[in-house]
């Protein structure tokens, strides 16, 4: 056995006059520090790729900062400030005692004072009261006989995590009001009456997870999809020359670009009618307002997430950067949107930046739509937001595009 570990019986002594081969029988294996030169410069040119890329260096400063400061700010149980609608018909200081209880626990807002169930139905279909609370006439009253007293309570169940926290607190204010009555009056040795609390869920009785995770989960899954259709499709041409090849050709930039938003029109559209297909027949999606509302204000938010992929391809060289950069846009859309979490559990700064988020509006359009069966009088507001959003983004986006293809 040599020294370099080659043992001459395995290699004859006439291979190394073969044309070509070294001196040596055998080829040594890499010495480390030979091994360590020629890996370090290679790494050199990495790091120095990376440095004199501000898009990459940004993407990898920013992202784990952006999504940390967005998860701690949004993984949060506590529900605080429910909006809350107030009847009171008895209007006594007993039952503004009641109403003070519930303002003075920061867990609700009694913001609105109505005199009617279908204001009642108004405010909590519009969203703009999550619950309600009906004090009778004769509250007063029947406390002072000592007689038991009901007391109603309605929440929005379309939202189970809001529902259930807002529920259980409502339950411990009134049990904790109704104790303090009967302190009171077996300490003035009167007979005591009780405080009836009663509930009901309105839209989700059961407050089953999946009526309100399903149709968020449709929004998310269309603004991905057509948002990568626009982006990726574009930088992909890029990247194989053809778009250089169409550019040659007698069409138009404006043609080029509308011939392509239209196709990916025509998909989404059928994307809308898969999901929604799947949703109801598979999940069990039930859709109580117009079908034909939902599809109409659907393709409203699809042009949305259409001009969103044109404006990536326009910033993107590569499908790398297009791909980091949606995933870059997706993270706090679907973080700060509501879909995972409620958005009244964010705190107030937070939820003044999810009012620059249109899947924000869209998830309240669908969800009103699927789980409460209201019409274009109560999500009107947000289809117009919507639209105004898609429309300016579309044809900035779209000029942006033109500019550089031309």
């Amino acid at each position: 056995m040599r020294k370099d570990g080659c043992s001459p019986s395995r290699f004859p002594r006439s291979a190394t006059n073969w044309p070509g081969s070294s001196s040596t029988a055998c080829s040594l294996p890499p010495r480390r520090d030979e091994m360590g030169s020629r890996i370090w410069p290679v790494m050199r040119k990495e790091f120095l790729h990376i440095l004199r890329d501000p898009r990459t260096l940004a993407m990898i400063l920013l992202q784990p900062i952006v999504m940390l400061l967005l998860f701690g700010y949004a993984l949060t149980s506590e529900v605080k400030h429910t909006p809350l609608a107030i009847w009171d018909q008895d209007n006594t200081p007993s039952s503004r005692a009641l109403v003070q209880r519930f303002r003075q626990s920061q867990y609700f807002d009694p913001d609105f004072y109505v005199s009617s169930y279908p204001e009642i139905e108004r405010l909590i279909d519009g969203g703009r009261a999550k619950a309600a609370l009906v004090i009778p006439h004769g509250y007063a009253a029947a406390l002072q006989k000592g007689r038991s007293v009901s007391v109603q309570f309605f929440i929005d169940g379309s939202d189970p995590a809001i529902a259930t926290r807002a529920l259980s607190y409502a339950t411990i204010i009134a049990q904790s009001e109704a104790a303090e009555l009967i302190a009171q009056r077996l300490g003035s040795r009167m007979p005591s009456g009780g405080l009836d609390f009663r509930s009901r869920v309105w839209y989700n009785p059961a407050m089953d997870n999946i009526l309100f995770n399903v149709p968020g989960l449709v929004a998310v899954v269309l603004q991905w999809l057509t948002l990568a259709m626009a982006a990726f499709s574009i930088v992909g041409e890029r990247e194989r020359g053809t778009l250089e090849q169409l550019i040659v050709t007698p069409i138009k930039p404006y043609e080029l670009i509308l011939g392509k938003i239209l196709t990916y029109v025509a998909i989404a559209f059928a994307d809308v009618g898969l999901a929604l297909l799947v949703a109801v027949g598979w999940f069990g999606m039930p859709i109580r307002g117009s079908l034909l509302l939902l599809v109409a204000l659907s393709l409203v938010f699809l042009m949305f997430s259409l001009s969103v992929g044109l404006f990536l391809s326009t910033v993107s060289k590569t499908m790398f950067q297009a791909q980091q950069t949606a995933t870059f846009i997706m993270m706090p859309t679907i973080l700060l949107s509501g879909f995972l979490f409620p958005i009244e559990t964010m705190p107030k700064p937070v939820q003044w930046v999810t009012r620059f988020i249109p899947l924000t509006y869209y998830l309240r359009i669908v969800r009103g739509i699927v789980l409460k069966g209201v019409g274009l009088e109560h999500v009107w507001k947000d289809a117009l937001i919507l639209g105004v959003f898609g429309v300016l983004l579309t044809l900035f986006s779209a000029l942006r595009l033109q500019k550089r293809i031309g």
